[in-house]
């Protein structure tokens, strides 16, 4: 179940990775159109005239008033970022939410397929437990030590034992090795 949930953050990790990097890229695209203007602009030659080289009060308010036209039309671009980076915004917000209940969707969805098989298990180790010892052991002689393991774990130790019993040495051993070594690389602390 952990590796699941693992595997799950994994995804949604990478999903919204993807989701960041293409933000990224919609807003850094409009940053070389603005350095390139910005470098235009600056080798162009100027049309307005110079404040401190004006001869006239009406030449210095021609002057300012180019200015301010030019900063009027400055200004609108920068709004029109702005307005686009609130759009994009509120659409990354949108895809969050929208991501965070497919992720809420998906661990219920993991969460319900993992009662089943849990269910399924229990219902498994059921049955061998209800088996006569004799007959369990023979089948449990031919499944793989490790699957072995795992029902014999789950039994109750009379049973276990029982099970155990009725099986050869090398393969009790076997599947006693397994049981007894699961939980050897747990953290202590």
């Amino acid at each position: 179940m952990n590796l699941r949930r693992r595997v799950g953050r994994g995804t949604l990790f990478i999903v919204a990775m993807l989701f960041a990097m293409s933000g990224a890229l919609r807003l850094g695209s409009g940053i070389g159109v603005a350095l390139a203007q910005t470098d235009n602009a600056e080798s162009a030659p100027k049309t307005e005239a110079d404040p401190t080289l004006c001869e006239s009060p009406s030449a210095l308010a021609a002057a300012l008033g180019l200015r301010e036209d030019r900063l009027a039309v400055q200004e609108a671009a920068l709004q029109d970022r702005l307005a686009a980076l609130a759009l994009a915004d509120a659409a990354i917000s949108d895809r969050m939410v929208a991501m965070q209940a497919l992720e809420d969707e998906l661990k219920a969805t993991l969460a319900l397929a993992d009662g089943a098989a849990e269910a399924d298990i229990d219902r498994l180790t059921a049955v061998y437990q209800a088996m006569k010892p004799k007959d369990a052991a023979a089948l449990f002689e031919t499944m793989s030590p490790e699957f072995a393991a795992g029902f014999l774990g789950r039994m109750p130790p009379e049973s276990a034992a029982a099970i155990l019993s009725g099986m050869s040495a090398e393969a009790a051993y076997g599947v006693s090795v397994i049981v007894a070594g699961r939980n050897a690389g747990v953290p202590k602390n």
